[in-house]
């Protein structure tokens, strides 16, 4: 089980594939998505990772939020999550997740919150079909007809589809498949439509009921932060006949140097 990434709903359009077929996809782009925190089976009883993921404005951020990242020191975050992993996919904290995490014809899973229609009626909130255009039905037509029995149960069932608040709810969207990445300007391209508003953020992850494609890197795709040392853990050393030359060229260069305290003119 790998970790997904929070990623920002930039819009829709279309790409052509090389037989003229245009496929509409969802573009999402990962902003500095790091890893903040991870939690370990020993500590917290279980194993994920915390990613972060955007920028927002400081003074926004509560002083517990700044103790946080200032602890994992990476950048403060607008939007944090976590993502359940097994052991051997925790990732570093400080390394930023690439787009191609995930590759091109994998299936992945969508989280995101749906956009908010306001207060909707029977017809558009759940689809009935309304009462009839005549035959004594009187300023009537999209109403939602009975709502219950008569006195024998005498109430309304909990659960009835009836009018109400519609949208603004966590969706999730399962099997959609990607269709292309661009790792260089964090561009993931989804097929199909994506849950949220544009600007809005999702949660994607690979999907649970398809198996991961053996190209799917692991525990994933990602650079190290930009406070960590990139040199190698271990130098060459010299070998012996260059420490021998090294030393012949500082003999030489003192004994060509004057002797202090000589003769003067």
């Amino acid at each position: 089980m790998r970790s997904g990434v929070i990623a920002q709903k930039v819009g829709m359009t279309r790409i052509f594939t090389d037989a003229g077929e245009h496929i509409p996809v969802t573009v999402l782009r990962l902003e500095n998505c790091q890893v903040v925190g991870q939690r370990t089976a020993e500590k917290n009883g279980y194993t994920a990772v915390q990613l972060g993921a955007g920028r927002p404005k400081v003074k926004r951020l509560t002083r517990a939020e700044r103790g946080s990242f200032a602890v994992a020191n990476v950048e403060p975050k607008r939007k944090v999550a976590e993502f359940r992993v097994s052991p051997e996919n925790l990732i570093d904290v400080g390394a930023e997740i690439t787009a191609d995490h995930f590759v091109e014809g994998q299936f992945v899973d969508v989280s995101g919150t749906s956009i908010g229609k306001g207060f909707a009626g029977v017809m558009k909130r759940h689809g009935f079909s309304g009462l009839r255009a005549s035959h004594g039905v009187s300023i009537k037509h999209r109403s939602g007809g009975s709502t219950g029995n008569s006195q024998d149960p005498g109430k309304v069932f909990k659960g009835k589809k009836m009018a109400g608040h519609m949208g603004d709810v966590r969706v999730t969207t399962q099997n959609l498949r990607v269709v292309k990445t661009d790792p260089e300007r964090g561009l993931i391209m989804i097929r199909g439509a994506v849950p949220g508003s544009k600007g809005g953020w999702v949660l994607l992850s690979d999907a649970v009921k398809r198996a991961l494609p053996d190209a799917a890197p692991k525990p994933g795709a990602f650079r190290k932060g930009a406070g960590e040392d990139t040199k190698p853990a271990t130098q060459a050393r010299p070998e012996a006949a260059d420490i021998a030359a090294a030393e012949a060229q500082s003999a030489e260069t003192q004994s060509a140097e004057p002797a202090e305290g000589g003769d003067k003119e």
